[in-house]
């Protein structure tokens, strides 16, 4: 215990409270029993470490642990928070659990067996957090932690505070909104780089090695973890990497099941499944006419990488800028709403409103006649009535 102590005790010491994610301030951190779930990178354990420092006491009643330590190797999870309680343990957070073997049933039984203990843990393996939320189900609240907003993206590079606006703020307010930002920063001066390389807050750790981290996350969910978890042959695992690749470089996908299972040698049904399965670990993202009770049966109506800086990941050089718009627009929405198909249009959202992506002279032509419809417009400052700038998306979160 005291070692985990000395260790945890570095931890905050290091750990920095100049910048703090947006969803700091989301998470109902009074419940007993929080998980946060979320691709490798994206800041899950600095968020803990910050919430540790900012609120708790920092002694024998607080405790951060990393599942990926070797002691773990030949003693038990359920052990160690027998000892913390003793000692007068009443935060114990847990990081990287789906290290851990069976961790999903002895946080049940910790959590049936200490009622005073608090615990928040996280996953990088979203793929094995699913597969545990059934035995937690009754028990843990869980939050999804994407990458960096655009928002906090200028947040961290200008040291800057922007706010954040609702959805329907920025529908109904998004001139004035503008004006209010344009005074104080020229968003399209830095959106280009967050597209390409900002959405994971590793960029500033070392920003020649970006895309070489990014690619090992990638590698370690095709490879490790959906073989793993989903029982997906490894024999396919280039045949998915090849997918990829004809999706980054595609203006937005729209897959004829049968035309590209017979291009990369996957039987149809297979392919469904396994696009299901890359929606899941959050590589892909699916859009469908109806995005209830989807089935991993169900054929996807438009499919986009999860986040644009994938684009690069996959296809450097032959990124469609079409592709990036309404990428950027989809991910930075799906945080807080249902984002579906539509024939007319690209997007429906909340099953209420309509967009249209385009470049700065996109008019609303193709939504005429359509109620609550918008035009979302790149490479504009400003926008007008129901033409609104796309940057300005980037502050939902």
């Amino acid at each position: 215990m005291n070692n985990f102590q000395e260790k945890f005790q570095r931890k905050i010491q290091e750990t920095s409270l100049d910048f703090i994610r947006g969803q700091m301030t989301d998470i109902a951190w009074e419940a007993r029993l929080i998980g946060i779930k979320g691709a490798r990178g994206v800041g899950k354990t600095t968020l803990l470490l910050q919430y540790i420092k900012k609120n708790l006491p920092l002694n024998e009643e607080t405790l951060y642990v990393s599942l990926d330590q070797i002691w773990f190797a030949e003693h038990k999870l359920i052990d160690l928070a027998d000892s913390f309680v003793k000692k007068g343990g009443k935060y114990l957070f847990l990081d990287e659990v789906h290290k851990y073997p069976n961790w999903a049933q002895e946080l049940k039984n910790i959590y049936d067996d200490y009622p005073q203990l608090k615990i928040v843990f996280t996953g990088s393996s979203l793929l094995e957090i699913l597969n545990a939320r059934a035995d937690l189900s009754r028990r843990a609240i869980v939050y999804t932690m994407q990458g960096l907003s655009y928002r906090e993206y200028l947040n961290l590079i200008l040291k800057e505070n922007f706010p954040v606006y609702k959805l329907n703020e920025i529908l109904s307010d998004h001139v004035k909104l503008a004006q209010d930002l344009n005074a104080r920063v020229k968003p399209l001066q830095y959106f280009q780089n967050y597209l390409r390389s900002g959405y994971y807050p590793f960029f500033q750790e070392a920003p020649n090695l970006y895309f070489q981290r990014l690619e090992e996350v990638i590698s370690m969910i095709l490879e490790i973890e959906l073989p793993l978890l989903r029982k997906v042959d490894i024999a396919y695992v280039n045949k998915l990497k090849q997918l990829l690749h004809i999706i980054a470089q595609s203006v937005p996908f729209m897959p004829n099941i049968s035309k590209l299972s017979e291009r990369i040698g996957i039987n149809r049904n297979t392919l469904i499944s396994y696009l299901y399965f890359l929606q899941e670990a959050q590589i892909i993202r699916n859009l469908y006419r109806d995005a209830k009770g989807i089935t991993k049966l169900q054929k996807p109506d438009k499919i986009f990488l999860e986040n644009t800086n994938l684009y690069y990941a996959f296809s450097s050089t032959n990124a469609n800028m079409g592709n990036l718009r309404e990428t950027f627009f989809a991910n930075q929405l799906s945080n807080e709403h249902l984002i579906e198909y539509t024939v007319q249009g690209d997007f429906k959202v909340a099953g209420t409103y309509t967009f249209e992506i385009g470049g700065s002279h996109k008019t609303g032509q193709q939504l005429k006649g359509i109620e609550n419809s918008y035009v979302v417009a790149d490479n504009i400052e400003y926008g007008t009535e129901n033409k609104i700038p796309l940057w300005l998306f980037g502050f939902l979160y």
